[in-house]
């Protein structure tokens, strides 16, 4: 008990602080009175939460890793070492990418309460059958042989199932909150869309990490499923699409829709629109880049520190034990800083702080090619970190607003936060390839070419053109800003 108690300390604390951050963000005053705010703060909190643990819900497969990379399969190799987690995180983020293809324009038609009700639901679901599949996987019950056989095609299947749920947050945490923000205050949200991210991040490993080592393999997936059904009734209760389902006022939210009373147009419309806007296609191909950086540093750096342990000794590093809390930290740092220099230094726009963060990007990776042997290396990535989860929930959840419109963001966002799970997903594919694999002796440790530092100079390499890339399409941003069809 009291060495849970001790575990839990680090999570309390995290709490108090992001509640101190959200109290203390500075606020842009466009007008609301009291009551509209503490009924939007109602609104966006179960909300944003649910979203966390559906990040929870999804980056557990990371954390489950460390344990079927430990566990040989029928012909002696692991259940799950690099080249497998990376095909079945491909598999599904590439399921997430294009999911926007459906979950955007029925976002926009039905609301985003809808959404994240459907996420939730579908996430949870999906994460009991993994937890399932490992409980008969661990305990030997029928179809434990077929199911170490096939391990990889089908936790590829269930992980594209829950993804494809997944794909629901995003576009319905946007879609709800457009209509109760201003475009005037939505780098605030901007921040705390950050903040959430972030949350997610430190339950996913650090709290999934606890789980692992405290409880066990199968218990990964069963608590974020069991939150998700929690909050399942709390957003059932709560959640509303716009002030007026509140019975509040709706008001004019100063964004690309603002004014727009004709008709809504078709999804094929919309999304023609969407494409031929150069502005929406900048921002896309900016977070294509976020999706290949972020997921680079975050799925990978835990497995190059516990697999190059016995030379570089930083799996029992500072940074490596507390990656998930150092995560969160980095990512509300990030979100913070970026939401309040945009709607406080640039009138808010969102180009400037996108340019400044990716240039950060960018000397970071160049410098993490030189030193990632080093002990430097852990901080180093937090520092970027942090200026990817800025530049992220910058674009696909404050400029996809602006630029979509409160009336097509759920098309919007779908398209933006597409292609970051697309560029995952070649980010999946391509470490999948290059990274060494792993390899176990008769005792299940870990041995061979991805215990040697030297054969991990791809990991950090294949980031730099990507940090390039997006750093100069984020310039191309640098003036954007949305213009609503009334003053």
């Amino acid at each position: 008990m009291l060495d849970w108690i001790k575990e839990l300390v680090p999570i309390i604390l995290l709490l108090i602080v992001v509640g101190f951050v959200f109290v203390r963000l500075p606020q842009v005053d466009v007008g609301h009175d009291k009551a509209y705010l503490r009924r939007r703060v109602m609104n966006w909190l179960p909300l944003g939460l649910t979203y966390a643990f559906l990040y929870m819900g999804r980056y557990n497969l990371k954390v489950s890793q460390y344990a079927f990379e430990e566990i040989a399969g029928p012909d002696g190799s692991p259940l799950m070492g690099n080249t497998g987690f990376g095909i079945v995180f491909m598999v599904g983020t590439i399921v997430y990418g294009i999911s926007f293809l459906i979950n955007g324009p029925l976002t926009d038609r039905m609301g985003g309460r809808f959404s994240i009700l459907t996420g939730a639901m579908g996430a949870m679901v999906a994460n009991l059958m993994m937890g399932l599949a490992s409980l008969t996987l661990l305990k030997h019950g029928p179809g434990s042989d077929y199911i170490a056989a096939n391990f990889i095609v089908l936790f590829s299947v269930l992980y594209a199932i829950n993804m494809y749920f997944q794909s629901f947050g995003a576009v319905a945490i946007v879609k709800v909150n457009a209509p109760w923000f201003h475009v005037r205050e939505r780098g605030v949200f901007g921040a705390i869309f950050g903040i959430l991210i972030s949350l997610g991040i430190y339950f996913a490993f650090d709290l999934g990490g606890m789980i692992l080592s405290k409880i066990g393999l199968i218990w990964v997936f069963l608590v974020p499923s069991i939150l998700l059904a929690i909050f399942w009734v709390i957003d059932f209760k709560v959640v509303r699409n716009t002030p007026a389902e509140a019975g509040l006022a709706d008001f004019n939210t100063g964004d690309a829709t603002s004014g727009d009373s004709g008709p809504r147009l078709g999804a094929v419309k919309v999304f023609k629109k969407m494409l031929t806007n150069p502005i929406i296609l900048t921002i896309a191909g900016v977070e294509f880049c976020s999706g290949f950086l972020r997921q680079a540093i975050m799925q990978w750096y835990g497995s190059f520190a516990k697999q190059t342990d016995a030379l570089l000794g930083l799996k029992s590093s500072f940074v490596n034990e507390n990656w998930g809390l150092l995560l969160c930290i980095a990512g509300i740092t990030g979100g913070v800083l970026a939401g309040t220099i945009s709607d406080h230094l640039f009138q808010s726009r969102r180009g400037p702080v996108a340019g400044f963060l990716y240039g950060v990007m960018l000397v970071g990776t160049i410098v993490l090619t030189f030193t990632y042997t080093t002990p430097m290396v852990g901080w180093l990535v937090i520092v970027m970190s942090m200026a990817v989860i800025g530049v992220h929930g910058m674009l696909s959840g404050t400029a996809s607003m602006d630029f979509g419109g409160a009336k097509n963001a759920g098309i919007a966002v779908g398209i933006i936060d597409g292609f970051v799970y697309l560029g995952t997903g070649l980010m999946s594919l391509t470490y999948a390839i290059i990274l060494p694999k792993v390899e176990l002796d008769s005792a299940g440790k870990i041995i061979g070419a991805a215990t040697d530092p030297a054969n991990w100079q791809a990991w950090p390499l294949a980031m730099i053109p990507f940090a390039l890339i997006g750093f100069v399409l984020a310039l191309r941003l640098w003036n954007a800003k949305p213009k609503p069809k009334t003053a």
